[in-house]
C-alpha cells in the first residue's frame, strides 16, 4: 500500500527523541512528517504554520455562516428605518 507523504522532510520516532529541537531547526520552517514504522503517524508544524491553519479554518467557518445567512434573508421583514 502507498502513502502519500504530505512533507519534505521525514524523521522517525527514535530519531525525534533524541534532539527534537535540532530537527525542528535543520527543517527551517518545512513541515516534518514522523513517521513509525516507514509511515506517517503524525506532522510537525511550525507554529506560524499552525497559526494560518487555524486563521484559514475561521475564515472557512465564518464564510459557511454568512452563506447560510444569506439564505434567512427570504425570511426577513423589510422595515422603514424612520418608523423604528
Amino acid at each position: 500500500m502507498l502513502t502519500k507523504i504530505h512533507a519534505n522532510y521525514t524523521v522517525s520516532i527514535s530519531q525525534l527523541r533524541r534532539n527534537p529541537q535540532a530537527l525542528i531547526d535543520k527543517a527551517h520552517g518545512d513541515i516534518i512528517a514522523l513517521l513509525n514504522r516507514n509511515r506517517p503517524t503524525a506532522y510537525i508544524v511550525p507554529a506560524e504554520t499552525f497559526d494560518w491553519l487555524m486563521e484559514l479554518a475561521e475564515d472557512i467557518e465564518l464564510s459557511q455562516i454568512i452563506e447560510e445567512r444569506k439564505n434567512e434573508k427570504i425570511d426577513a421583514v423589510e422595515v422603514d428605518i424612520d418608523a423604528l
